[in-house]
Order: structure tokens, then C-alpha cells, then sequence
């Protein structure tokens, strides 16, 4: 006889994995406004340039955008693995922060 699913409990446990998720999106995204210093910026002033950044229709500025973005993330990966011990927390990776596309990191 087959065993017979609890429904609720499951989709409970997904809800619960789509809020921690969410949890770790959000911090993600309040670290990376701080390290890259728009944490300087007024709330308006970063939510306008989010807005149009979003809105853009330009693809040579949003290349030209992920570029800069690829290239932070490259130095923050350089900085942190120079650092002796660290303080634990690696394994919490800001978006986006893999190898970028092209460096030679993937090996073939």
C-alpha cells in the first residue's frame, strides 16, 4: 500500500524555502548597496537610477554596466581571498559574484 503524502506539510516546507530565499535576496542585495558605496545616495536618488537602469532600452550601456559589475565583483573576490582567516561567512556569495563569463575560470 502506498504511503499516503501530507500535502500541507510540503507545501509549508516550500513556503518556508521561498521566504528564507527571498531572506538571503534581500540581504544580498542590502550588502551589495553598501559595498559598492550607493548606501551614499538618498533613497530616491537610488531608486530613480535602479528605475532607469531597468527601463533602459540601451544594450551598449547595460554591457557597458555588467562589465563594471563583472569587474567589481573580480576585485572583491581578489580582495577577499587575500584576507588570512576571514570571518567565516564565504559561503554567502553577492549576486552574481561566479566567474565571469570568459575569464578562464571553468575548466575545460
Amino acid at each position: 500500500m502506498r504511503k499516503v503524502r501530507d500535502y500541507d506539510a510540503e507545501l509549508k516546507a516550500l513556503e518556508d524555502k521561498a521566504r528564507t530565499l527571498k531572506a538571503r535576496r534581500v540581504e544580498q542585495l542590502g550588502m551589495l548597496v553598501t559595498s559598492t558605496g550607493a548606501d551614499a545616495l538618498d533613497l530616491e536618488t537610488l531608486a530613480g537610477a535602479l528605475l532607469d537602469a531597468v527601463a533602459s532600452k540601451d544594450t551598449d550601456a547595460k554591457e557597458a554596466w555588467r562589465g563594471k559589475g563583472a569587474a567589481f565583483f573580480q576585485r572583491c573576490e581578489r580582495k577577499g581571498s587575500r584576507k588570512a582567516g576571514g570571518d567565516g561567512d564565504s559561503g554567502t556569495p553577492l549576486p552574481g559574484a561566479g566567474p565571469a563569463p570568459g575569464s578562464g575560470a571553468a575548466s575545460d
